[in-house]
């Protein structure tokens, strides 16, 4: 059916062709932009750091983990640097430290007066460091993060929804972090 249509108006069957074409040509030739983090100012010469693991000043276990793993996961996904072990061996060390996490109660159930949702922030403190003259190419000493999470009331189906939120929390940290070192903010 479709083949009649065209050859009953082959002006239309033109212009599709013609507009498919320039669509392709302007999906290929691209529109200028560049992905964020590709452009750096970071020093030219430099193609390693190291991320030792974070400080954790707070009580929470191992979130300083959390946040170190996801900030090396971000450099290795989204720039040409190596991660290092031995900061000896790189040629700038990012040191971080979690400084807060607090969680404060954000809704009620109306009936039984539970908290079913909390707000978790976390301060942190980060500084990207020169190995050469130990002088700092980046810092940030109060990065703060918030994040929401539900909490379940029914025993059965009981879910701890702050370990996903915590998680979800360092990506984005790490996201963030990684996008203000690579464009210097």
């Amino acid at each position: 059916m479709q083949n009649r249509a065209y050859n009953k108006n082959p002006q239309r069957a033109a212009q599709l062709i013609v507009i498919s074409a320039l669509l392709l040509v302007a999906s290929v030739s691209g529109c200028g932009y560049h992905v964020a983090g590709r452009a750096g100012n970071l020093p030219a010469q430099w193609t390693t750091i190291a991320v030792p693991a974070f400080k954790n000043d707070t009580t929470r276990y191992r979130i300083e983990q959390r946040f170190t793993a996801a900030v090396i996961r971000q450099f290795v996904q989204r720039t040409k640097y190596r991660i290092a072990q031995d900061p000896a061996t790189a040629d700038a060390v990012l040191h971080g430290e979690v400084l807060s996490i607090e969680t404060d109660p954000m809704l009620f159930n109306a009936t039984t007066g539970q908290v079913t949702m909390m707000l978790v922030t976390v301060h942190t403190k980060v500084q990207l460091i020169g190995t050469k003259d130990e002088k700092p190419v980046y810092e940030n000493n109060d990065m703060v993060y918030r994040d929401e999470y539900q909490i379940s009331s029914d025993v059965q189906s009981f879910f701890e929804e702050q370990d996903p939120a915590l998680e979800r929390m360092s990506r984005d940290f790490a996201a963030q972090l990684v996008s203000n070192v690579l464009e210097t903010f």
